[in-house]
């Protein structure tokens, strides 16, 4: 024993607790989550009309007298096990939208729908992947003295990409203002396209709630240079939502046309600053715009229902842009294990955060996420289906739902969270076999579909 790890040792002693079974029922009811929140307390059903006492459950009869549940961090490199559960409801939440079905009509796939990208302006030179990388014949030096070219062919993954030719003259606090920004950018973004529409078929911009409704969901992607960029998801319907036909004016083409329009008309004034002027935000030169065509005709709407789910689980050491936890002091970026460039946009969010100008921006608390104060993934009420209501039929499908006719009385409190190292070991093979069920499961569904074909 005493040759194994803590961690072994621990995970012995796990699996000798008499409750063990019990334990291991809910590692596997939260899918072998990462870091469980732990909860006390107990529920009583009763009976509406005659006060009858239904059902009765206490934590006091659970191993540690607690019970375990899903943390449902998004985040791949916090919790796996929810990551790819939310990746799941992400899935089906986006392509709800573009094919039908979670109460969506099916025939939002006949709709105008668009696949934008829209990125964030420069801030100065950074180095890019490709040959050669940034090629200038006559040479030259900034006026820091560093070089305004590069020749070198970097790879993809070279650790160079995205970072600046020189940090002096790259422009960080425009940088983290734009983040500081980009959800009120987007905001004026879908407002300019609506009235980019109206104006085309000369409605009154007032009335186009009257005629139309744009329906979206964004997710918001780090760049190899930590900057921002948004892919949406832009679908045009009648004026009730998804269950109404656009006007005959709403096509794909005119949407197109109005969002490059927009795009290249919105920006936002910020108030001056003593420390950084004025400055004026725009949306990047590039703009792309694709149309989503039922009959195949363009990018497939699985794959990007799937590039959406895939992107909102990434954690930041994956993007390689911020950290996936709040800083709470200046020496906390100084220890962050982020790039050199990552790093000073954090010090410029903390910097700018301690002035007044600033504090509406709340810079210092976003200061992990470099001045991006938006959700990863956000959608128009009208879009599709909602995160609660995937969950509540998941818990429906379960049989974890309130019986009709009962009234049920809660008392729950927060008592800890996560895992002994052993019980980490020991939930993570749980994770890690559900996964595994997970893709037998759909290769024989796979296979046996095959099968009908041939």
């Amino acid at each position: 024993m005493l040759q194994l790890s803590e961690a072994d040792r621990d995970a012995i002693r796990v699996a000798q607790d008499p409750q063990f079974p019990r334990w291991l029922e809910q590692i596997t009811a939260t899918g072998g989550c990462s870091h469980p929140v732990h909860l006390s307390g107990s529920t009583i059903t009763l009976d509406g009309t005659t006060g009858e006492i239904l059902h009765h459950y206490d934590t006091r009869s659970e191993p540690g007298e607690r019970l375990l549940v899903r943390c449902r961090n998004r985040r791949v490199t916090v919790c796996p096990a929810c990551s790819r559960l939310h990746a799941g409801d992400t899935f089906h939440l986006v392509r709800a939208g573009l094919l039908g079905g979670k109460n969506v009509p099916a025939t939002v796939r006949h709709r105008p729908r668009l696949f934008v990208t829209l990125t964030a302006p420069s801030f100065g030179p950074v180095h890019r992947s490709g040959e050669p990388c940034r090629p200038r014949r006559d040479g030259g030096t900034c006026a820091h003295g560093r070089p305004v070219g590069c020749h070198a062919a970097h790879a993809p993954g070279d650790s160079a990409v995205g970072q600046p030719l020189c940090p002096d003259c790259y422009d960080y606090a425009a940088h983290v203002l734009w983040h500081a920004h980009a959800g009120k950018l987007w905001d004026r973004f879908a407002l300019g396209v609506r009235r980019q529409l109206a104006s085309a078929v000369g409605l009154a911009q007032s009335r186009f709630a009257e005629h139309a409704r744009l329906s979206f969901a964004r997710v918001a992607e780090y760049q190899k240079r930590a900057a921002v960029h948004i892919h949406a998801v832009v679908r045009l319907d009648g004026p009730a939502g998804p269950d109404d036909e656009p006007p005959v004016w709403g096509t794909a083409e005119r949407l197109i046309d109005a969002v490059r329009a927009s795009a290249r008309r919105v920006l936002i004034r910020t108030p001056y600053s003593p420390a950084v002027g004025d400055l004026t935000l725009r949306w990047g030169a590039q703009v792309d715009a694709r149309p989503l065509r039922a009959d195949g005709d363009g990018p497939d709407d699985d794959a990007v229902a799937a590039y959406v789910a895939k992107y909102v689980t990434k954690g930041a050491s994956e993007t390689g842009a911020g950290t996936d936890h709040k800083v709470t002091t200046w020496d906390d970026i100084g220890t962050a294990p982020v790039s050199g460039h990552v790093r000073i946009l954090m010090r410029t969010c903390w910097r700018l955060g301690g002035l007044p100008e600033h504090e509406p921006l709340h810079l210092r608390t976003w200061t992990h996420a470099l001045g991006y104060r938006g959700h990863i993934l956000t959608k128009s009420r009208a879009y599709s289906t909602t995160y609660a209501a995937l969950r509540a039929e998941r818990a429906h499908h379960a049989g974890h739902t309130d019986i009709p006719g009962t009234v049920t009385d809660a008392h729950w409190r927060y008592v800890g969270s996560g895992h002994t190292p052993g019980a980490a070991l020991l939930a993570a093979g749980v994770a890690e076999d559900i996964a595994t069920s997970r893709v037998i499961a759909r290769e024989e569904i796979t296979s046996g579909r095959e099968k009908v074909i041939t």
